[in-house]
């Protein structure tokens, strides 16, 4: 029975020995992989996945340039009676004459490209870049820019971006930059979009006359086509060569 008994001792000891880690400390239990401790937490907008993601799809090409198939479009002066030049010095634009603080407006919907805050006009310098002081241009849903000068004021709320809708207010209508000698007018000029500070382009790049006589009569003409003609034959920047 001694024998016995020593035998069941032993087996008890290693027993115990084999339900122990080398450290002493108790074991783990064996779990599936399911339920095991934590893994790391996969970062995916608005949930955590708990496995591995699919590989991120690659990034589309950034869309070009959509066109609305039939933009509307308001005369840019509103609340005051106003006239357009038929012609213009150097470069195709019009200088629509007016009072001071009539409205300027978004002649058609977009969004706001450049603005002009301050007037740093000198007329010992005669810097091309701020000849026209005040100044708000858009590019219209339409894929063209529009742009008017010689403002008194910008109006709350337009800045680089910003969402404009045909008819809206951009800046109240005055003589800054070199309009200082001369009668109050708007500056008015189409182009196609540049990176900003190519004011050469951004002046006028097309004769808006036709353009500026359907709005006013309440017509929709569109300089759509004319403009892509023009940024055709002269490229995204040419040279300036007037007034520079």
């Amino acid at each position: 029975m001694s024998r016995i008994a020593a035998a069941l001792a032993v087996g008890l000891a290693m027993t115990a020995v084999a339900g122990c880690s080398a450290s002493g400390s108790p074991a783990a239990a064996p779990t599936s992989r399911a339920t095991s401790a934590s893994p790391p937490t996969v970062a995916v907008r608005h949930h955590t996945r708990t496995h591995s993601p699919s590989p991120s799809p690659t990034p589309s090409p950034s869309p070009t340039r959509r066109y609305v198939a039939k933009p509307h479009y308001v005369y840019p002066v509103q609340r005051c009676h106003s006239s357009y030049s038929s012609s213009h010095h150097d470069y195709p634009a019009s200088d629509i004459f007016t009072q001071k603080g009539c409205s300027f407006v978004a002649v058609t919907s977009g969004h706001v490209d450049e603005v002009s805050y301050v007037d740093r006009w000198d007329p010992k310098v005669d810097d091309g870049a701020t000849r026209g002081g005040l100044s708000v241009s858009i590019i219209g849903d339409d894929g063209v820019r529009y742009y008017g000068s010689h403002l008194e004021k910008i109006a709350a709320g337009i800045e680089p971006g910003a969402r404009v809708h045909a008819g809206e207010l951009l800046g109240l209508i005055d003589n800054s930059g070199d309009a200082k000698y001369v009668p109050t007018h708007v500056h008015f000029g189409i182009s196609w979009p540049t990176r900003h500070g190519v004011w050469w382009v951004r002046r006028g790049e097309i004769w808006p006359q036709r353009y500026l006589a359907s709005w006013l009569a309440g017509g929709n003409l569109s300089p759509v086509r004319e403009v892509r003609r023009m940024h055709k034959r002269m490229g995204d920047v040419p040279r300036c060569q007037a007034e520079c």
